[in-house]
């Protein structure tokens, strides 16, 4: 078996560089993605100058962990918005619409219906029937007031 010259370790870097952008694609955390970029500098400069595969590895570590630092401080100032905050919170996406009473609101519990959904509600006393605005959730029970 013919030993890794550095000649062809450019292609070693750039192949590990690759790899580990489609694990980050792959399994999203943003973090592999700056080991990939190292990577690939790495492969580049390889490939550019011959460095000898230890160099290599001292500037891939060196690379990598100044990527990660710089990539956590860039994250940190300029965070990612979520696109829709409340998509798995339903209870908070009601914030403001009209329920009906379905089982009386009595001692500060009942259920009201929404939608084509029954839920637990917290409020003040209410009968059946009546309209409550829901002005919160807490976890599956929504949080309601007369209108």
């Amino acid at each position: 078996m013919q030993e890794l010259s550095s000649l062809d370790s450019h292609w070693a870097w750039l192949a590990i560089g690759l790899f580990l952008a489609a694990a980050e694609m792959a399994v999203p955390g943003v973090f592999l993605i700056w080991l990939a970029g190292a990577a690939i500098i790495t492969g580049i400069l390889a490939w550019l100058v011959p460095l000898g595969l230890p160099l290599e590895i001292v500037i891939f570590g060196v690379l990598a962990i100044v990527a990660v630092f710089l990539g956590r401080r860039y994250l940190r100032d300029n965070p990612v918005a979520e696109a829709d905050p409340k998509m798995n919170r339903r209870g908070a996406r009601l914030v403001g619409e009209v329920a009906i009473v379905s089982q009386p609101i009595e001692a500060g519990s009942g259920k009201v219906h929404y939608g084509d959904s029954e839920w637990l509600a917290k409020g003040a006393d209410a009968p059946a029937g009546a309209r409550v605005r829901i002005t919160g959730s807490d976890g599956a029970v929504l949080l309601v007031e007369p209108i």
